[in-house]
């Protein structure tokens, strides 16, 4: 089997882990392993049944169509049932003689039982430990004379570690994150967004919407049609450097950041320009299951013009997003708390949500930032009005 394309412009993978052991028989569409690339973690079919045999190990870089393992498709399972056994017979224990003659089984740098106490009662690890007794066995001596070396750790549960590499995936989104910082002038402005209209929209609709479009009224589709609305009033926004050259595009295709299996993915609802808030909700659905489920592709996540992060899923009340290369803006929406705020010369309590805008200064300037994302909390406060044109069972379909 060879390392398929898992999207344009890969030419690499990572053998992220293998599903199955060197040596196992293998069905035909079985995940036998997970790749990763710089964009996603894929899963890797088998081809055919028969017999596996590995030709690439766990975290080795291979190129796209290159060979990664080998199947024996004239193998049949019975065959690999057969030889297990043959092994696990073929096994010996080592023999060691105790004193007293009797005979038991011991591994080289094994504690007797005196030694292993002490040893516990020290929190020192066995392995540690280079036993003198018959057959290189731990005696107690051993154990009360060993002294950790400088450095060397104690066997403690409470104070355990582990080195594993980063996927290649998350060494990718690492490199991205760092260039983000380095390489663009990236600011971030705050507003706060009284959510009281919405959520006596959604009190009021919220049944009837989801009885006839089988998708609920969340928040996405508010915040995604107010985005592309202030998309179109400040067009800066939704632009990107490209060299000495700025690329402008007359489309939204809104990133949305959904936590999926392997972490966070960022696939991208096309077109968002043009939909509706059922079109909004039944696509942010499906993407999210498909995240879930580790089935979104490489080209469900590239190609976006501009980022909505919803960090208040998590409970985060502010934050400041870092931008999504090479789009030039992301919006952070964040937690709903109830907040006294002055209302007609009254204060009273009201549901509000922080918003967060963070922009590359180079291609937009302070006005229009500031001005996208007012204009993104004015449609939000007044979505009758901006967002459904006064007529709010037809934007609804209803």
């Amino acid at each position: 089997m060879k390392v398929p394309s898992p999207g344009e412009s890969i030419t690499e993978v990572e053998i992220a882990s293998w599903l199955v052991e060197d040596g196992d028989y293998v069905e035909k569409d079985q995940a036998i392993a997970e790749v990763d690339s710089d964009k996603a973690t894929l899963e890797l079919p088998a081809e055919e049944s028969g017999i596996i045999t590995f030709k690439a190990e766990e975290g080795d870089a291979v190129a796209v169509g290159a060979v990664v393992c080998l199947i024996d498709m004239s193998a049949q399972k019975s065959e690999v049932r057969s030889q297990k056994s043959e092994e696990i017979k073929e096994e010996k224990p080592i023999e060691v003689t105790k004193l007293t003659g009797e005979k038991k089984t011991y591994a080289s740098g094994t504690p007797s039982p005196a030694a292993k106490k002490i040893l516990d009662e020290k929190g020192i690890d066995a392995k540690q430990v280079k036993g003198t007794g018959k057959d290189g066995r731990i005696t107690k001596e051993d154990a009360v004379k060993f002294v950790p070396a400088m450095g060397e750790a104690i066997n403690d549960e409470n104070r355990k570690s582990e080195r594993k590499k980063l996927s290649m995936l998350r060494r990718k989104v690492a490199q991205r994150l760092v260039a983000v910082k380095n390489e663009t002038a990236m600011l971030t402005t705050f507003n706060e967004v009284d959510m009281q209209p919405i959520f006596e929209l959604r009190k009021k609709y919220k049944e009837d919407f989801k009885t006839k479009h089988e998708v609920g009224l969340g928040f996405m589709s508010f915040f995604t049609l107010a985005v592309v609305r202030a998309l179109e009033m400040y067009p800066d926004v939704n632009s990107m450097i490209d060299g000495d050259f700025k690329i402008s595009y007359d489309f939204a295709d809104i990133s949305i950041a959904v936590s999926g299996p392997k972490g966070l993915m960022v696939p991208v609802i096309r077109n968002a320009n043009s939909l509706t808030f059922k079109g909004v909700e039944t696509e942010v659905k499906r993407l999210a299951i498909r995240a879930r489920d580790g089935q979104i592709t490489v080209d469900e996540m590239t190609g976006g013009t501009f980022t909505i992060t919803n960090g208040g899923v998590f409970g985060s009340m502010l934050s400041t997003p870092i931008i999504n290369p090479p789009q030039s803006a992301i919006l952070g929406m964040h937690n709903i708390v109830e907040r006294p705020v002055a209302l007609n010369g009254k204060v009273v309590v009201r549901p509000i949500m922080f918003v967060a805008l963070s922009y590359d200064h180079r291609v937009i300037d302070g006005k229009e930032s500031v001005g996208f994302l007012v204009a993104v909390k004015e449609a939000l406060e007044n979505p009758t009005e901006f967002l459904m044109n006064n007529n709010e069972k037809k934007a609804l379909e209803l």
